[in-house]
């Protein structure tokens, strides 16, 4: 595969710095829309439906992360690391570069084996982000992650174990967590939005002629004050972008 160069990243500057203790995601609009960013050692779940480019916003989470000279953690449940390499290939994200450095680590786990699954995350992921020294880390997907238990009472007990983990390593970190068909604005579980941090939702917003915008909004962010409104986003060829000048129609 040809290698691609990184498509340049919002970087801090005198004039306009980024406040100590906040991150940035990285995508345009959004950030601006959040004033500062969100805050570093958040768990932030991005829901939304097939489609609405959740995976592009956890992979440019952490691209962002990378070109600011951060570590950063990919760990998918759907698809292998050479599909998650190809899928950031074509926003201009080279993520081989970054992986070959050591600053980037993508994770792929066998939802079949779903005892094995588990374990490992449960176990292994803060210890991991220790030792790779990783302070953003994406989870692709927390739906089917949740899937694996056997009932709402372990999937409650076992995601506010795993948030409690992550949150002890000090790194912001990302799920993405499929809708419920009759509810965008809810996980398809009910149970991820309540122990994160934040939540921004992706969605189509469709016309009666059949037209479909994107649009995203910002339902929750501890610490911050934040917009509520819904405003309309693409998906362009250098990732996810929030037209926060405009109005969804």
């Amino acid at each position: 595969m040809a290698e691609t160069e990184a498509v340049p990243a919002k970087t801090d500057t005198a004039d306009d710095p980024i406040p100590e203790g906040f991150v940035l995601t990285g995508i345009d609009g959004l950030d601006e829309m959040l004033g500062r960013g969100v805050p570093a050692g958040h768990i932030i779940t991005v829901l939304g439906s097939f489609g609405t480019g959740k995976t592009t916003f956890a992979l440019q989470f952490l691209m962002q992360g990378l070109i600011n000279g951060e570590k950063g953690i990919f760990i998918s449940l759907e698809e292998d690391v050479d599909s998650v390499v190809a899928n950031a290939a074509a926003f201009g994200w080279d993520l081989r570069k970054f992986m070959k450095e050591k600053k980037l680590h993508i994770v792929k786990l066998e939802p079949a084996d779903a005892k094995t699954t588990v374990t490992r995350i449960r176990s292994e992921l803060p210890d991991f982000i220790r030792k790779v020294g990783a302070s953003r880390v994406a989870i692709d997907s927390v739906s089917l992650m949740n899937m694996l238990f056997a009932d709402d009472k372990e999937r409650r007990e076992k995601l506010f174990a795993l948030c409690k983990q992550i949150k002890s390593t000090g790194a912001t970190c990302v799920f993405t967590a499929e809708v419920k068909d009759d509810n965008p604005r809810s996980s398809r579980d009910g149970l991820v939005e309540y122990v994160s941090d934040g939540v921004i939702g992706l969605r189509f917003n469709e016309r009666e002629n059949g037209e479909v915008q994107l649009a995203i909004q910002v339902i929750k962010m501890r610490r911050i004050r934040h917009p509520r409104a819904v405003k309309p986003y693409s998906i362009t060829d250098q990732g996810l972008e929030v037209h926060g000048d405009m109005e969804v129609f």
